[in-house]
């Protein structure tokens, strides 16, 4: 039996006036693009973002780079900007880099959107 290959994805909706992206798969150089791509254009369209990365099971420094330039931008214009449920493997990126104490981390998205 062969292992499925994993799908990589990201979903967008509107939930209580946020932009909600919820990425799967693993974000690495051959989509971290879009990822980049579809954060900005969320925060153009919108005033609020929340990424939702609990089912990411790897991302690599393009994949984190694409996050923090949207949280930069996010900063730049007073927007709010939120990650939502990393899953381990990400939350181990994001302790490693250090971004834990920089980016606003919710456990879930009600968390984020209540805040």
């Amino acid at each position: 039996m062969t292992a499925k290959p994993i799908r990589n994805g990201c979903e967008q909706r509107v939930e209580a006036g946020w932009a909600v992206l919820d990425v799967f798969g693993e974000v690495d150089l051959s989509w971290s693009q879009d990822i980049r791509r579809r954060v900005l254009d969320a925060l153009a369209a919108g005033p609020a973002l929340a990424v939702v990365l609990e089912r990411v099971s790897y991302i690599d420094s393009s994949g984190i780079a694409a996050l923090v330039e949207g949280f930069q931008q996010a900063r730049a214009k007073t927007q709010r900007f939120a990650l939502v449920a990393p899953s381990d493997s990400v939350r181990a990126v994001l302790e490693l880099a250090r971004l834990d104490r920089v980016f606003p981390i919710y456990t879930d998205l009600a968390a984020a959107l209540a805040d």
